[in-house]
């Protein structure tokens, strides 16, 4: 169970599957959008970047340069 505080924003290490939580909170801002992402449906990060997605299409535009 992740431990999480409620509309705090998490602090992630993001590695090549899955996460790890550094420090607690209940989203993650998305790099290009800004949107909340909750970490029960954050699936979408760059490694190299260090960075979280909304969604598959918003990876995939900043992976093409956009942003």
């Amino acid at each position: 169970m992740l431990m999480s505080s409620p509309d705090r924003p998490a602090t992630l290490q993001y590695g090549p599957n899955g996460f790890r939580v550094i420090t607690a909170g209940d989203h993650v801002l998305c790099a290009l959008t800004g949107e909340k992402v909750t970490l029960e449906a954050l699936r979408y990060w760059c490694v190299e970047r260090q960075e979280a997605y909304a969604s598959a299409g918003v990876a995939t535009r900043r992976l093409m340069g956009e942003g």
